[in-house]
């Protein structure tokens, strides 16, 4: 039997590989609205994040995210984020 292909995909922080699951997507839409994308099938531009709480915090700081999606990104978007990681915000 054929070996499935794992979807690989870069985090635009560490410009590491890692498997698509592992890894948030934060998605502009048509509509310019920023969102965490769950499920990976959300319409529009996106960029991938690792799963760290560093990474997270590098992004909010040099406002990388705001570059890749060409648009402004909520700082509610990262506190998302980090509330999926299971951390506590303060």
């Amino acid at each position: 039997m054929k070996k499935k292909k794992i979807p690989m995909r870069t985090c635009v922080i560490t410009k590491e590989q890692h498997p698509k699951g592992e890894m948030f997507r934060i998605v502009r839409t048509n509509e310019g609205e920023v969102l965490v994308d769950e499920t990976g099938k959300v319409r529009g531009r996106g960029a991938y994040l690792s799963k760290s709480k560093s990474v997270i915090e590098k992004a909010r700081k040099r406002k990388l995210l705001d570059r890749h999606l060409d648009v402004a990104v909520p700082d509610s978007i990262y506190d998302e984020l980090l509330k999926k990681l299971g951390d506590s915000l303060e």
